[in-house]
């Protein structure tokens, strides 16, 4: 057992202005399930790669274990190679005897280090990646959302086999997934570093009453100082009208009046307790200062959802879908329809067809101009002039500036920029180019784009890969508020519990 000493750690990016980490001090222990939460944008992976030596910072790290990072990288070159010939390159002096060791404990078959690696599934790939990165000792792993794009069984096999371990950073948005893998938690707070014993949910609890007690603390630091600033006007008015009295005075005609000496002694007793008073008001200000900088306050969200004239917007018969040049099918016999207020979850394994039914109804409504996948048989009727919001669970298409992504579709900026505010997204981040935004900042700007959309039906694909989880918070509170119809694939499960009206189950992949 050792630990991980971090002092005075401040860390900024070459030609920014703000520094990522300020004055940063904690330490942690190199045999902890450590989890680490904190919102899009404020520090998790750029500590990883700090972690890891990749950039120059001032202050000290302790590191007395070395690290590894998950997900390793894999070239173009290595898809079409066995994860066998290529894994000693991404761990080196990994053995694969401890490779087929961990596959067992993920549930996974030996057999998938030797088909080519860009056959896999996102699911068997994360797989493969995690027995290679455990099959070593020794040292601290560093795992950088491995459950993005699992479907609910990988998710499932994934969370049962790092409950199993120990020593390692876990960096995930999936509420369920933290509490079942971590014992501790470090925690990016709006202005401050935290760590703590427990998991997710136990954390969670724990801010929760402080923020409620920072609040109460507040408003009593408020009204007492509203009360000592009265007091204090009062005394200062008490004082002034006590020295205004000396104007006029004639000791030969008014000597039964105070002399002057005494109205100046009344007088300086007096301010002297007004500066009292103004002490104690700044004592109380100080006390008040830094109750409030770590509380978030998740600002309700606004949509904008058209109610459509009839109680059915779609709905398929027997559908059989495919794509041109293959002859099998994706999907096969397929009835389902989706009723007005609904909001339904497509659930099933990675490659069962999940994106490409959204993408039939997309093309069915004309949103691919006849690019997505072919109807083979059966029959889909969809009501006319419904009109679809759709997310992609794609990002990488996003390039320019949040203000040329307002113009091209045709979005009010103002209120655009207000909403990625909203979402805790920094103003300094909308003039510049998004390719350099993190995969989360990317996700919530094809949120927000579909959220400010008036539509009758919401088609999100996989919307919560990569968003923090304060966010998925105030997306929860929105959809349960304005109760949207929706199409939605997402293997969030607390996300899934909180949201779905319905969860249509396809059929696994042949």
């Amino acid at each position: 057992m050792a630990q991980i000493h971090v002092t005075d750690l401040t860390f900024c990016y070459e030609g920014s202005f703000d520094n990522v980490f300020e004055h940063v001090s904690f330490s942690i222990d190199t045999d902890w399930k450590l989890g680490f939460i904190g919102r899009n944008g404020k520090g998790k992976t750029t500590f990883l790669n700090l972690l890891l030596g990749k950039y120059a910072y001032s202050g000290s790290i302790s590191t007395p274990v070395p690290f590894d990072y998950f997900p390793y990288p894999v070239t173009s070159g290595q898809l079409d190679m066995c994860a066998s010939f290529f894994m000693d390159s991404l761990r080196p002096g990994c053995e694969e005897w401890r490779v087929i060791c961990e596959l067992s404990r993920l549930d996974a078959p030996a057999e998938l280090l030797y088909r080519p690696f860009g056959t896999l599934s996102h699911g068997e790939r994360t797989k493969v990646l995690l027995a290679i990165l455990f099959s070593g000792e020794n040292d601290l792993l560093l795992i950088d959302e491995p459950t993005d794009h699992l479907d609910q069984d990988a998710r499932e096999a994934v969370k049962q086999y790092l409950n199993a371990k120990k020593g390692f950073i876990l960096v995930s948005h999936d509420r369920d997934f933290l509490d079942a893998c971590i014992d501790h938690v470090l925690v990016l707070n709006r202005k401050t570093i935290e760590v703590q014993s427990g998991n997710f949910s136990s954390w969670w609890e724990n801010k929760i009453r402080r923020d409620h007690f920072a609040r109460s603390e507040n408003e009593k630091h408020i009204r007492a100082i509203a009360s000592l600033k009265k007091t204090a006007g009062r005394s200062s008015q008490w004082a002034q009208k006590n020295e205004n009295t000396k104007i006029g005075y004639d000791p030969v005609k008014e000597h039964d009046r105070p002399t002057r000496a005494y109205i100046g002694a009344k007088t300086k007793k007096m301010q002297k307790r007004v500066k009292q008073y103004e002490k104690k008001i700044e004592q109380e200000i100080q006390a008040k200062e830094g109750l409030l900088v770590d509380i978030e306050e998740p600002v309700s969200l606004r949509s904008y959802p058209l109610s459509y004239h009839k109680e059915r917007l779609l709905c398929c018969k027997n559908l059989s879908i495919g794509y041109d040049g293959k002859k099998a099918s994706v999907l096969d016999n397929i009835t389902f329809e989706c009723m007005r207020g609904e909001r339904i979850f497509l659930h099933g394994q990675n490659g069962c067809g999940k994106s490409t039914f959204l993408k039939t109804l997309l093309d069915a409504n004309g949103l691919l101009d006849g690019q997505g996948p072919k109807i083979l048989s059966g029959q889909l009727q969809m009501g006319a002039g419904l009109i679809i919001s759709y997310v992609d669970q794609d990002t990488s298409f996003l390039e320019g500036t949040v203000k040329r992504f307002c113009q091209d579709r045709g979005l009010d900026e103002s209120i655009f920029c207000a909403l990625l505010r909203q979402l805790d997204m920094e103003r300094a981040q909308f003039s510049k180019d998004m390719r350099g935004f993190s995969e989360g900042q990317k996700k919530k700007v094809l949120l927000a784009a579909s959220l400010m959309t008036p539509a009758h039906l919401y088609i999100w694909d996989e919307p919560l890969n990569y968003i923090d989880i304060f966010s998925r918070i105030q997306i929860e509170g929105l959809l349960l508020t304005y109760q949207p119809t929706m199409l939605l694939v997402d293997h969030d499960i607390r996300f899934q519990q909180k949201i779905a009206t319905r969860i249509v189950r396809l059929p696994a992949a042949r």
